[in-house]
């Protein structure tokens, strides 16, 4: 569990995915809910077909010692079979939205993937663990060769801001120059997230 040590008062949980836990983090002391926060490793967006089953896994505990629990993931290319689960577990609900690209960028990452579908969004994690998640994660480490495939069809890479740092925008750059291709900053905070997540906290009844 991140955050803090397990509390007898917290009747509400939240279940996140790795990659927005700073964000909930720094949502959730700003804010001073009492909540237990837990997490999933991110590398599962690797392979979304295993997002399902491992909430799963994790809200059989769960339900049964919250009062609600909040699962902290989009849609997130599951395809439907994340709400599936869902549907099994009446106190358990997920935050609105296909993925987190969408409740950080808002209109503004709407508009850019109508205009110019062949751009590679970046959020704060993932300019972060870039070369892990990515570059690595797909093999080019190993096959550089194989870039063409996986991105022949990219022509831009928008880096959606949250908390905008030079450590960051370093990897951004880095990330956007690994790809070959042009990078944009867009600064959105934490877009949707927060209040999405906020409703779900403080207006959500079981």
């Amino acid at each position: 569990m991140l955050g803090a040590k397990p509390s007898e008062r917290a009747d509400t949980a939240i279940l996140l995915c790795g990659a927005l836990a700073r964000e909930i983090l720094d949502i959730v002391r700003r804010r001073g809910w009492r909540v237990d926060i837990y997490a999933l490793p991110a590398i599962l967006h690797n392979r979304p077909e295993r997002i399902a089953p491992a909430v799963e896994e994790r809200l059989r505990d769960l339900t049964a010692r919250y009062r609600k629990v909040i699962v902290a993931y989009g849609d997130c290319g599951t395809g439907g079979a994340l709400d599936a689960v869902l549907a099994r577990y009446p106190n358990a609900r997920r935050l609105e939205g296909p993925h987190c690209y969408e409740m950080y960028g808002g209109q503004a990452y709407k508009r850019q993937a109508e205009e110019k579908p062949g751009t590679f969004f970046l959020t704060d994690f993932l300019a972060r663990g870039f070369k892990g998640l990515v570059w690595k994660g797909l093999g080019l480490d190993r096959y550089p060769e194989l870039k063409e495939d996986y991105f022949a069809n990219y022509t831009d890479v928008i880096w959606l801001a949250q908390n905008p740092d030079a450590r960051t925008e370093a990897h951004a750059r880095e990330a956007a120059d690994l790809l070959g291709l042009p990078l944009t900053v867009v600064h959105t905070g934490y877009g949707a997230l927060e209040e999405r997540l906020r409703v779900l906290v403080e207006e959500w009844e079981v």
